[in-house]
């Protein structure tokens, strides 16, 4: 109950230095524990792990504390790549499994351009219709009375 309380009130803190390595592994590339745990797996055996034996050993790493061999071989990989400044965290192969990941990309000029160009057309093209369905007003403030509506009617 008391590493309950610890982990909600620093949830970042890490007793074990093994868990705390995978755990700012996975914080550098923006993943989750499991995600990393996949990673690990896919990158040291060449294949995806299966659900069911990845629950399991999930189970075993959360529970028991027991971190593979190959889960501390990526995480120091990781680590010392990001150390030397040879790590593209935003690289795809590190969010396969990430439904909605997808690299931003700047806009460029051009882009930036017909969009500013767009929206100049739209506002211009929305004042000059409101000029022509206006008409001639006497006032620019409220109420909008034009000049047919103030001249005197004739008296008979």
């Amino acid at each position: 109950m008391a590493g309950l309380l610890k982990t909600l009130i620093r949830p970042d803190h890490e007793d074990d230095p093994e868990h705390a390595q995978i755990a700012q592994a996975a914080n550098i590339l923006q993943v989750g524990e499991f995600q990393f745990l996949q990673l690990a797996y896919r990158e040291w055996f060449g294949d995806d792990i299966l659900e069911s034996a990845m629950d399991g050993m999930f189970k075993l790493y959360m529970l028991n504390g027991e971190v593979p061999f190959w889960a501390r071989d990526y995480a120091r990989r990781i680590l010392r790549l990001d150390d030397t400044g040879g790590l593209n965290e935003s690289d795809p192969r590190y969010h396969r499994f990430d439904c909605e990941y997808s690299p931003r990309t700047p806009l460029d000029a051009r882009r930036i351009g017909f969009m500013l160009g767009l929206a100049v057309m739209l506002v211009g093209g929305g004042i000059v219709i409101s000029n022509f369905e206006a008409g001639t007003n006497v006032s620019m403030f409220p109420p909008y009375f034009s000049e047919e509506e103030l001249r005197p009617e004739p008296r008979i």
